[in-house]
């Protein structure tokens, strides 16, 4: 009995030890000279029981850019079930093409479709196959029925200016290539031309960019007031992109792109494309459905900080918390993430949803906040699903360039943020001594901030690895 009691005191003295060098490394890490001005918000706990071993101001609620997607995807785990699927339908109504869109973000995106070993457009030519396969040499109208999802495509909180950005990107009931088209601008014998992908007389592009023999090739994209209408400007040495631009009505680019398609395939489409609401379901007869799992949506926001899948996953949850499971809003979104929250026992002044993704400036998170949500989906069966969705350190996703030491690599899992002035960092450390929980923001960050947050995650497994 003395040797077990002695044991017990040893151990509790090394793990205080642990803690103790842990605060003092990170305390030392967040007073660097370059950090003066920045305030941080900071919060690790021990994953197995939720117990602090580091809290700096983690009550406090900072604008959290992109680790806003952490709650967002968490919320969807808790709402959607972890077995939920995006159901794309395509049917026919007598001679003419119907498409109920779910809301899926992943239609036609480029990291999906070479995961699953799709050509570009896959999806255009399956439905001209199967129409074929029907009988079908004429289609009247294109009906896309993007319900599922209200009419307000643009968060009123983004900035204008990012609004062409991929980032950005309008959010719809029917979505497809990111609502992005690509651009490239090549010099060829002293003059430029631009090409898009995919392509199609959806956009419309004016050419302004100048030739240039040397420097580097600048070119940028601008919206006119006529709707995807693009002006490239800039000038172009040698190549500049392929880089993405976002599109204006993202229901009517598939619809475009899909008449595009079914034209090459040697089928007619006589009539008009219309965007409404179907009433009655019941008389269309189904060719096909295309599914997109939960799994691949998480991977998407979280690893590679999607923002459409971000903000389309607010919005189904909102959508199937009605009858109908219709009319998915930003507001009945923010409503039920806001409930999730308050049922883990946060306080409503460590947060403030505005949008998913963390573009708005309006988002307000404490670092508290998102270890609870963290702590909460790894207490639950859902957790190895959750993790697989973080970007991995060294490994893959928006760390991927970051923790490439072998005592780091694939150890350290989590979702970056960046906006201008904020810089945040949110995940998992797995360490020999069990998984540690963390949350770290920072607002009126500066250039040497992101450095700082990597150090303070390396700490974790630095200390507790070589601690007792």
């Amino acid at each position: 009995m003395k040797n077990l009691l002695i044991a017990i005191i040893l151990s509790v003295c090394l793990c205080s030890f642990t803690q103790a060098d842990l605060t003092e490394r990170i305390d030392s890490i967040i007073s660097r000279s370059s950090q003066k001005k920045v305030q941080f918000s900071i919060h690790i706990l021990k994953a197995n029981n939720g117990k602090t071993v580091y809290s700096h101001n983690a009550a406090k609620p900072l604008i959290p850019a992109s680790n806003m997607k952490i709650i967002t995807t968490a919320a969807a785990l808790e709402y959607l079930g972890p077995n939920f699927k995006y159901q794309t339908k395509v049917g026919l109504l007598g001679d003419t093409l119907v498409i109920v869109a779910s809301g899926d973000p992943l239609l036609g995106d480029k990291v999906t479709d070479d995961k699953y070993g799709r050509e570009p457009g896959w999806i255009f030519e399956d439905i001209a196959a199967l129409l074929k396969q029907n009988g079908i040499k004429t289609i009247k109208d294109i009906i896309v029925d993007t319900s599922v999802f209200d009419d307000q495509r643009v968060h009123p909180n983004w900035p204008e200016k990012d609004l062409n950005r991929w980032y950005a990107c309008e959010v719809c009931g029917l979505n497809y290539n990111d609502n992005c088209i690509e651009v490239t601008a090549k010099n060829i014998d002293g003059k430029v031309s631009i090409s898009i992908e995919p392509k199609t007389d959806f956009v419309k592009i004016a050419n302004k960019v100048t030739p240039v023999t040397k420097g580097t090739s600048k070119v940028g994209s601008y919206r006119t007031k006529e709707p995807n209408k693009i002006v490239i400007r800039g000038k172009c040495n040698n190549q500049a992109g392929p880089f993405d631009v976002a599109i204006e009505r993202p229901a009517a680019f598939f619809g475009f792109l899909l008449a595009e398609h079914l034209a090459k395939a040697g089928l007619k489409a006589q009539g008009q494309f219309i965007e409404k609401k179907l009433n009655d379901k019941s008389d269309i007869k189904i060719i096909a459905q295309y599914d997109t799992s939960l799994s691949d949506c998480l991977a998407r926001c979280n690893k590679d900080s999607l923002g459409l899948a971000a903000e389309s996953l607010l919005k189904t949850i909102a959508a199937h918390n009605t009858p109908d499971k219709r009319n998915g809003t930003w507001a009945g979104g923010q409503e039920l993430i806001s409930q999730y929250l308050s049922k883990l026992g946060i306080d409503k002044n460590q947060f403030y949803i505005d949008d998913a993704s963390g573009l708005s400036k309006k988002n307000k998170l404490s670092a508290n906040a998102i270890t609870k949500v963290l702590f909460n989906v790894y207490k639950s069966g859902n957790w190895n699903l959750y993790r697989d969705s973080l970007a991995a350190g060294g490994v893959d996703g928006t760390i991927r360039k970051y923790f490439i030491e072998p005592k780091y690599k694939g150890k350290i899992f989590g979702k970056t943020g960046y906006i201008n002035k904020v810089k945040s960092f949110s995940g998992i450390c797995s360490t020999k001594k069990g998984d540690f929980l963390f949350s770290i923001l920072a607002n009126n960050a500066n250039a040497q901030t992101r450095e700082v947050i990597n150090d303070i995650a390396k700490a974790i497994i630095d200390e507790v690895d070589s601690g007792g």
